[in-house]
């Protein structure tokens, strides 16, 4: 009884971020050039997000990326329920690359064979210790990190590229880590 609904739920979620990107969209959703998707894989942790549904209540949530077999990427995302002591949750899904040529814009999927853009606005590309993360829509962003507490002076400096880049930053909402 509860599978229809959570499918039900996921394919909502991913409907409303299928929708196509208007030209008056006000957010610059421009994508960092030249990732080296070898030091991109690997565990991320989530520092803020935009609330939505199919992550409410989740904390400690990461995202780890590897290699398959079949040149996709596998998506391990987790993350405790309410609370870092809370139930462990997990997602596991895959993402391909759409143009070798442009690995900072990834197609990633969690359910079936329906997919969201993923893409890589910001990068450190000096360390790989800081990225944020949008889609094609303005209701998505996520800041990420390698380790699980992010230097303030950073996050501080990705709210503000996120800002400059017409995202309501006042929308963002710290994620609970380790």
């Amino acid at each position: 009884m509860k599978k229809p609904i959570l499918i039900t739920l996921i394919l909502l979620c991913f409907i409303c971020n299928c929708k196509t990107q208007t030209s008056d969209s006000k957010v610059d959703k421009s994508t960092v050039s030249g990732v080296d998707l070898n030091r991109y894989l690997g565990k991320w942790y989530e520092i803020a997000r935009f609330n939505h549904s199919f992550e409410k209540g989740l904390v400690g949530v990461t995202a780890t990326y590897s290699l398959r077999h079949d040149g996709k990427i596998k998506v391990l995302n987790e993350g405790y329920k309410n609370l870092l002591s809370g139930k462990h949750k997990t997602a596991i899904g895959k993402a391909m690359i759409p143009d070798p040529r442009d690995l900072s814009k990834l197609k990633v999927s969690f359910f079936l064979n329906f997919y969201a853009d993923y893409l890589i606005m910001e990068l450190d590309q000096v360390n790989y210790q800081y990225a944020m993360i949008g889609s094609n829509s303005d209701n998505f962003i996520w800041i990420l990190c390698r380790t699980p507490q992010m230097p303030e002076s950073t996050y501080n400096m990705l709210i503000e590229k996120a800002k400059k880049r017409g995202y309501s930053v006042g929308n963002l909402i710290r994620v609970a880590q380790h």
